[in-house]
C-alpha cells in the first residue's frame, strides 16, 4: 500500500495520474490529505473522489504518515522574497509549504509540477534555491520539461516535473523534450510519422479525435460573429482552422478591420492595415516591437497607393488608427470576440489557460464554436468518466490550470519502473 498527499491538488489531476500508474503495477494507494483552497475546484474534486479537501496548506499541521508527496505548487513571486531575505530562503512562497511538510515527515519521494518558466524565473535563482533545499532536506532530484503532445494529449503544454526520493537520485528514462514549438510544426510532424506509418502514432493525437459530435447550441457562435467570418474568408469556413483572431499580428490572423468590427472597411483600407502590421517591426524603422509609431514618409516605403491620405483619415475616423505627433500607429485593443483561435482539427491545441480555454473555438460541420468543457477535459488527457464541474465558467478554468493526466501517469509509471529498490517496492 502506497500512501500519498495531494497538496495544491486541483480537481485532482496529477492524483488521477499517480493512482492509475500504481494500479499498473498491481499497487494499492490511498491518498491520506488532500489540500485546495479553491473551493469551485474542491466541489469537483468531491465528485470524483468522494472527498472535499482540506483548506488552505498553512493551517494543516496534522498528517497521517506517508509515502508520497504530490504537488502542482504555484509559483509565487520568489524574487519579492530573495529581496527581503536572500535567495537563500523560501519563506513567504507556496514552496516553503511543501518544504516544511517534506522535512517533517520525510516521505519516500515526492513529484512537483510547474510551470516551464520556473527554469529561468529571475535568471535561474528561483529553481536553484528550491533545487538547493530539497537536497538540504536530503532528496535526490531529477527534473525534466515535457510537452504534453508527446504523450497522447492534443495540447502543446511544456511543463516542470521534479522527481525526488529520500537519500538517493532518481533514475528515469524520460528526459527534457520540449516537443514541436508549435501546431504547424507538429502538423508536419504528425504527417510524417503517418507517411512512414511508424510506432510513433500511438503517442500522437490531434484536436479532431476528441471533438464531440453532438454539441448543444449554446456552444456555437452567434449569427453576427458567423456572418462577419463569412464576409471575409467566403462559403468554406474550414479554411479558418489555425487562425487566431489578433490585431497586433500578421500570418495567420484574422483582425477587427477585417472583420468590420468598428465599421466596414474598403479593400484599400484593409491592405493598408494588414501591410501596416507586416512592416512596422522592421528593425529598419527602429528597435520597438509593440505600440511603434510609424511617419507618412515611412508608411509610403510599403503602402504606394495614391490614395493613401484618404485611407489615413478615413481609418482614424473609424478608431483603426491612431495619430501622434504625425506618426500613426493602429489601435491594438482587446476585441473580445466570441472565439479568439480557431484549433485546427489535423494539429494540436494552443496551451489551455484559464482566462481563455473558454475562447478556444472549432470549425465543425462549417459552423463556428467554442469547445466545449468536455473536450477542455480531454484536451488535458482526463477520461469521460471524470465528472466536470456543472458551471461551465468554473470549468473552463479548472481544465485550463489543470494537469495532462497521462503525462503525469507516464512520468510516474517510469519512476516506479526505474526505482523500485529505492522507493522498497516489489512489482
Amino acid at each position: 500500500m502506497i500512501k500519498f498527499i495531494d497538496l495544491f491538488a486541483g480537481v485532482g489531476g496529477i492524483r488521477l495520474g499517480t493512482v492509475t500508474a500504481l494500479a499498473r503495477y498491481g499497487i494499492e494507494s490511498q491518498c491520506v490529505l488532500s489540500s485546495e483552497i479553491d473551493e469551485k475546484a474542491c466541489e469537483t474534486y468531491q465528485l470524483n473522489f468522494e472527498e472535499y479537501p482540506d483548506g488552505d496548506i498553512k493551517e494543516i499541521t496534522e498528517i497521517e504518515p506517508f509515502d508520497i508527496l504530490l504537488a502542482g505548487f504555484p509559483c509565487q513571486p520568489f524574487s519579492y522574497a530573495g529581496k527581503r531575505k536572500g535567495f537563500g530562503d523560501t519563506r513567504g512562497t507556496l514552496f516553503f509549504e511543501v518544504e516544511r511538510i517534506l522535512e517533517s515527515y520525510q516521505p519516500k519521494a515526492f513529484l512537483l509540477e510547474n510551470v516551464r518558466g520556473l527554469y529561468t524565473h529571475d535568471n535561474g535563482r528561483t529553481f536553484k534555491t528550491i533545487i538547493s533545499k530539497l537536497h538540504d532536506l536530503g532528496y535526490g532530484t531529477y527534473d525534466m520539461l515535457l510537452n504534453s503532445s508527446d504523450f497522447g494529449v492534443p495540447q502543446n503544454r511544456v511543463r516542470l516535473y521534479i522527481l525526488g526520493i529520500k537519500g538517493a537520485t532518481p533514475k528515469m528514462t524520460l528526459s527534457t523534450n520540449l516537443g514541436a514549438t508549435d501546431s504547424h510544426q507538429y502538423k508536419k510532424d504528425w504527417e510524417q510519422i503517418s507517411l512512414f506509418d511508424r510506432g510513433e502514432r500511438k503517442n500522437k493525437c490531434s484536436v479532431g479525435q476528441i471533438l464531440e459530435n453532438n454539441v448543444p447550441e449554446k456552444y456555437f457562435c452567434s449569427q453576427k460573429f458567423t456572418d462577419q467570418l463569412h464576409s471575409v474568408i467566403g462559403d468554406d469556413l474550414s479554411k479558418l482552422h489555425g487562425y487566431r483572431l489578433i490585431d497586433y499580428r500578421g500570418g495567420r490572423s484574422l483582425h477587427s478591420w477585417e472583420l468590420g468590427r468598428k465599421g466596414e472597411c474598403s479593400k484599400a483600407e484593409i491592405e493598408f492595415m494588414n501591410l501596416l502590421i507586416k512592416n512596422r517591426r522592421k528593425p529598419v524603422f527602429g528597435t520597438q516591437q509593440d505600440g511603434k509609431k510609424l511617419t507618412i514618409d515611412q508608411i509610403k516605403t510599403f503602402y504606394k497607393a495614391d490614395d493613401i491620405f484618404e485611407v489615413i483619415d478615413s481609418l482614424k475616423q473609424k478608431g483603426y488608427l491612431k495619430e501622434e505627433n504625425g506618426r500613426y500607429n493602429p489601435v491594438c485593443g482587446n476585441m473580445s470576440f466570441e472565439v479568439f483561435k480557431f484549433l485546427d482539427p489535423q494539429s494540436i491545441s494552443i496551451t489551455l489557460t484559464s482566462s481563455d480555454s473558454n475562447r478556444l473555438g472549432v470549425i465543425q460541420n462549417n459552423r463556428p464554436r467554442r469547445i466545449t468543457p468536455r473536450e477542455c477535459a480531454r484536451l488535458q488527457g482526463f477520461p469521460d468518466t471524470f465528472i466536470i464541474n456543472p458551471s461551465d465558467a468554473f470549468a473552463y478554468k479548472q481544465f485550463g490550470n489543470s494537469v495532462s493526466v497521462p503525462v503525469i501517469e507516464t512520468v510516474v509509471s517510469d519512476f516506479i519502473e526505474q526505482n523500485r529498490a529505492e522507493l522498497n517496492l516489489s512489482i
